[in-house]
């Protein structure tokens, strides 16, 4: 009686070229990795150096962030973030507003910035926007003002 056995270390072709595929694999998704989170740390200086150029267009602006409120975050059904903007025109003309909205994920981290004008509100009005994310995000995030301007 004998038995057949593969104590052999030493490896086939097939199991090299196994190898090497997988290896290629995991380079690959990890060079991907890689290139989305770049992608989204550029998107995100991107959307914040806009912020802050729109932000400072602004002549004369009164800060104006104790005038304004946010509503809950919401998923647009494409993936983008939706938040209600609420102002309050405390001044006694028709003013309109620049708001730098924040967003968040649970830990604090910033994962979007986006600006948002409402037009035209009537002295001791409220008016409204929407701030719309500029790219998809997921998991649960946060809504701040960032900065305000009455103008």
């Amino acid at each position: 009686m004998t038995s057949c056995s593969d104590n052999s270390t030493t490896t086939s072709p097939a199991r090299s070229k196994a190898a090497s595929a997988a290896s290629s694999a995991a380079s690959a998704a990890s060079s991907a990795v890689a290139s989305l989170a770049s992608q989204g740390t550029s998107a995100l200086a991107s959307a914040s150096a806009e912020a802050k150029r729109r932000l400072d267009e602004v002549k004369n602006g009164i800060d104006a962030k104790n005038e304004v409120s946010l509503g809950a975050p919401a998923s647009a059904g494409d993936g983008r973030i939706t938040v209600p903007v609420t102002v309050h025109n405390t001044a006694g003309s028709a003013k309109s507003f620049v708001v730098q909205v924040s967003l968040h994920d649970n830990a604090g981290k910033l994962l979007d910035t986006i600006v948002v004008t409402v037009n035209d509100v009537a002295a001791g009005r409220d008016g409204s926007g929407t701030a719309r994310s500029n790219r998809k995000l997921s998991g649960p995030v946060r809504a701040e003002v960032a900065r305000a301007l009455r103008y």
